[in-house]
């Protein structure tokens, strides 16, 4: 049986919890950007709420993916 990978988990946990902190300044900076619209750095806050946003879902999904490996070790291709 293999055993978990604990550097690796620990990878993997940092990154969500970076996701966890991500997901709720995203939403946060999105609203402050649609609550003035008519200030001129709207486009400017509204990209970067955009980018977080972004960033939260690929930092989650590597996040999983980096425990998924620890627990359970890489695919390898097989042809």
């Amino acid at each position: 049986m293999r055993r978990t990978d604990k550097d690796m988990l620990v990878t993997g946990l940092k990154r969500l919890a970076i996701t966890v902190v991500l997901m709720f300044t995203a939403p946060i900076v999105l609203y402050q950007a649609f609550k003035n619209q008519e200030n001129f750095l709207f486009w400017p806050v509204c990209i970067v709420g955009i980018i977080l946003g972004f960033f939260a879902v690929r930092t989650g999904f590597k996040g999983i993916t980096t425990i998924m490996d620890s627990m359970f070790g890489k695919k390898t291709k097989s042809s």
